[in-house]
């Protein structure tokens, strides 16, 4: 990449032959910034698409160049999976909201309907199948992670003697994901949502462990949905198909609670141990069991304030 006389940017068209694409290019500079790769590393944006490789970050996208850039998701979504009915939203955060949820681990049984539905919800791979939820199976009196046994049969559940703790984002206050972004590409939302621009992520997965709750997941394979299994109601930020390379993670469902819904894992719930609503109203149901119930916070002591609960009836 060099600058001529007139101040122009000017991208070269190869890396030793090899195309590489927009996430890869930012990749580049924050690792050439830092000292990590050597001369010789260039990228080729033209075979990209400038449209999409001088896309802006999504907080300044603003009138026609966001509707440009939700038009050619839209139109890419289609392609790729043979469809014509792709939407992608940009719905702001709902004005005085701020979503919390608690979860009732009395009533969970560990059937794992909530992974499922929220991977049909969001559009999450299915080969490699990645999913946000992680359901924990516990030893009854104890709370020791290291005891916990993340795959089991469901087939088998509830089992005596065992309880059952589903983990996903969690939505933190203070997100140890979002300081250790190097391209600012995840960030915390008004209403209390952490979300990912996917145009902006370059993979580098040190959100990933930053995560005290093993919330986020990168695609290391190209992810793989059956055009007949897409859910085509998208949102930007949240359930839009993903390329390989980026990390995705739970929104609470961002394009359903946006319009006054409920996350999909919350209505799958058959025992209704998932409480989910507007921690600012002292009215909703959240804010009624954090009022009345004796609540707690999975690893409190990594001070990130999460907005997810557990109780016990």
């Amino acid at each position: 990449m060099s600058v001529d006389r007139s101040g122009e940017i000017r991208i070269p068209k190869t890396v030793d032959s090899v195309p590489v694409d927009r996430r890869k290019f930012l990749g580049f500079l924050v690792a050439t910034t830092a000292g990590m790769l050597g001369p010789g590393a260039v990228d080729e944006a033209e075979a990209f698409g400038f449209d999409k490789f001088f896309q802006k970050h999504f907080t300044e996208l603003k009138g026609k160049k966001l509707e440009e850039a939700l038009r050619r998701i839209e139109k890419e979504a289609d392609q790729k999976f043979d469809r014509t009915d792709i939407t992608v939203a940009a719905d702001p955060p709902i004005p005085g909201v701020r979503y919390g949820y608690a979860l009732n681990l009395t009533r969970c049984i560990g059937c794992r309907r909530c992974v499922k539905a929220c991977v049909k919800e969001n559009n999450q791979s299915r080969d490699p199948e990645i999913e946000y939820i992680r359901v924990l199976k516990m030893p009854q009196g104890t709370n020791d992670l290291d005891q916990s046994e993340h795959y089991y049969e469901p087939e088998t559940v509830p089992e005596e003697g065992f309880y059952y703790m589903p983990v996903q984002c969690h939505q933190c206050s203070n997100p140890p994901c979002v300081r250790v972004c190097p391209v600012e590409a995840t960030w915390r939302e008004p209403d209390g949502i952490v979300v990912i621009d996917y145009n902006w992520c370059i993979g580098c997965r040190y959100c990933e462990a930053a995560c005290p709750y093993w919330a986020r997941r990168f695609n290391f394979a190209e992810p793989k949905i059956p055009s007949d299994e897409i859910n085509p109601v998208t949102h930007y930020l949240g359930n839009r198909p993903r390329p390989k390379g980026v990390m995705e993670k739970c929104t609470f469902c961002i394009q359903r609670v946006r319009k006054g819904l409920m996350p999909a894992c919350h209505d799958a719930c058959p025992t209704g141990a998932r409480k989910f609503g507007n921690l600012a109203d002292p009215e909703s149901e959240v804010r009624q069991v954090l009022e009345t119930k004796r609540v707690f916070v999975l690893k409190e002591e990594a001070g990130t304030h999460p907005n997810f609960y557990y109780f016990f009836d």
